[in-house]
């Protein structure tokens, strides 16, 4: 455990009415946002003082900060993090009938930039332990047909990109990533949006570089990449009313790039906050003796997690009544994907089945999302998992896990690794 690490509580330092005093939310924009108030006031009051509202200096200077960020040679704003992809996919001309790879287990936006264009998106499975993509099914994926590999950089973690990346040399294919949950994550010292030939971040509010609205950003090393995309996100227009190419309306407003850049300043402390809440949730587990129950996401050793979100894994048949308990006891929690996309009745045309992708689909059943974000505290993340304990302790109670022989690695309620 790091030094930075709070303290663990003792056992004794919750009372019987705790659950009925304490209420911790999913989500609190207003810990990091509030105390940025004034520096956020007066970027806006700059904004609307230099009536350029829509591109213009205040979204340059974000583009400028942001690659320097990244360390890429450019980045691109755009309206949104699902315009981002759709324009990185534009921009390497994908066309109907094309095939694009990527997970199934994420958000809708990745696969609808895929089906917008005409295109195909083929789904394969995922890594149990990262939930990013299964390197082996990627290139069994593989056929005449395949434009493009999209993995995504989920919950924050970058998918194994050297493999990836292989792969995608081997076929002559370009690499996109996904890194809407992934800004500041890192592959081996590498930045997210620096590891494919052009990444797509997201600037949603819940995102950990968070706007007061929507937006997106692209980066890319490739210069002819990067003015397509900025020919792209402004209709195909080069100069005024002279269109080259049919584009899209994908601007994000000065507002927005104001905002983030006041907002850019303070990433790596709230990335540090993250860090620290993830390592005391993994302490807490030890604590509370959790780990037959509640399986914690795991770090890789060649990532720096960027932790926008903090996804744990409990049997399928205790996660939603867990969640209601939780929910009863005042804690957040959010199920992501619950319906895969393989499985989502828009892509029933692709011939998708249930079975067909068992980890994803397994993932979709099992997990569970904990309260991560900055100004989250200690005493806040010991009353959440002091109420799974106890969710879990009467569990123990009712159904006892199998005892584990000797030599056998610890039993648990998992049935995919219940010892014989």
């Amino acid at each position: 455990m790091d030094a930075g690490v709070p303290a663990l509580p003792s056992r004794a330092s919750f009372d019987s009415t705790s659950s009925h005093s304490r209420s911790v939310p999913q989500l609190d924009l207003q810990r990091a946002n509030g105390p940025l108030h004034d520096e956020i006031t007066a970027a806006l009051a700059r904004v609307v003082e230099s009536g350029c509202f829509v591109l213009g200096p205040e979204c340059q200077q974000l583009e400028e900060s942001f690659a320097e960020f990244c360390h890429t040679k450019h980045a691109v704003c755009c309206a949104s993090g699902s315009d981002a992809v759709l324009l990185a996919l534009m921009a390497l001309d994908l066309q109907p009938g094309d095939q694009v790879i990527l997970p199934s287990y994420t958000f809708f936006a990745t696969a609808s930039a895929v089906t917008r264009l005409g295109g195909k998106p083929v789904f394969v499975d995922i890594d149990p332990v990262t939930y990013n993509l299964d390197i082996e099914a990627v290139e069994q994926a593989i056929t005449p047909l395949t434009k493009a590999i999209l993995p995504v950089h989920l919950y924050g973690q970058c998918a194994e990109m050297d493999q990836l990346r292989d792969i995608a040399t081997k076929h002559n294919l370009p690499l996109v990533e996904d890194a809407a949950q992934a800004i500041g994550a890192e592959w081996h010292g590498r930045k997210s949006g620096s590891l494919g030939d052009i990444g797509c971040f997201s600037f949603y509010p819940t995102k950990n570089l968070g706007a007061l609205g929507d937006g997106g950003m692209l980066t890319t090393n490739d210069d002819a990449l990067a003015d397509r995309l900025r020919l792209l996100r402004v209709h195909g227009m080069r100069p005024r009313y002279v269109h080259s190419v049919v584009g899209i309306n994908s601007r994000l407003d000065a507002f927005q790039a104001a905002v983030l850049r006041v907002k850019l300043g303070h990433l790596e402390s709230w990335a540090a906050q993250r860090r620290e809440v993830a390592h005391h949730y993994a302490a807490l587990a030890d604590f509370y003796q959790l780990r037959d129950v509640v399986q914690l996401p795991r770090e890789m050793l060649s990532c720096v997690h960027a932790w926008n979100q903090y996804v744990v894994r409990v049997p399928a048949q205790h996660r939603d009544a867990l969640r209601e308990t939780l929910a009863e006891r005042k804690v957040g929690t959010e199920i992501y994907y619950p319906i895969p996309l393989h499985l989502q009745t828009c892509f029933a045309d692709l011939g998708y089945r249930e079975g067909d992708l068992s980890e994803t689909e397994r993932a979709a059943r099992e997990t569970i999302a904990l309260p991560i974000y900055p100004g989250l505290t200690p005493s806040e993340q010991e009353y959440v998992m002091r109420q799974i304990a106890d969710y879990f302790a009467a569990v123990r109670l009712a159904d006892p896990p199998p005892v584990s022989r000797p030599g056998q690695a610890p039993a648990t309620y998992f049935p995919e690794t219940r010892a014989a």
